[in-house]
C-alpha cells in the first residue's frame, strides 16, 4: 500500500472513531441517561482532524500515540460495561488500532530520509 492509502484509512478510521465516540456517549450506550461529559472525549480526535486529512507527518506521528489511550478505554469498557455498550466498545477498539496502524505506516512512508532515497 502507498502513503495516500494508509493516509486515506486514517482519516476515515478517525472519522468513524469521532462519530461512533459522539454517539455512544450521546445517545446509543451514555453512562447517564440524556448523555455524559465522557463525550468530550473526542475533542483531541477533533484537532488531529485537519492534520490528518491534509495528510501532515507531524499529525500522523502525534496521533498514533493518542490512538492507544482510545484503544485502552475501548479494552477497559469492553471488558467491563454491560451491553451494548460492551459491543460498541469492541467497534472502538478496532478502529483505535486501524488509525494507530495506519498513522504508524504512513509516517513511516513519509519519513524525509525515505523520500530522499526513492529520488
Amino acid at each position: 500500500m502507498t502513503a495516500r492509502h494508509w493516509n486515506l484509512l486514517a482519516s476515515s478510521s478517525l472519522i468513524a472513531l469521532i462519530l461512533l465516540g459522539l454517539a455512544w456517549e450521546l445517545w446509543l450506550a451514555p453512562l447517564r441517561p440524556g448523555g455524559s461529559w465522557l463525550v468530550l472525549k473526542i475533542v483531541p480526535l477533533l484537532g488531529a482532524l485537519f492534520g490528518i486529512l491534509r495528510g501532515k507527518r507531524y499529525t500522523h506521528q502525534w496521533m498514533s500515540l493518542l490512538s492507544l489511550a482510545y484503544f485502552t478505554e475501548g479494552i477497559v469498557r469492553a471488558t467491563s460495561d454491560s451491553s451494548p455498550s460492551a459491543q460498541l466498545a469492541l467497534v472502538y477498539t478496532l478502529l483505535s488500532v486501524a488509525l494507530f496502524l495506519s498513522c504508524l505506516f504512513y509516517s513511516k512512508l513519509t519519513a524525509p530520509s525515505r523520500l530522499a532515497q526513492s529520488r
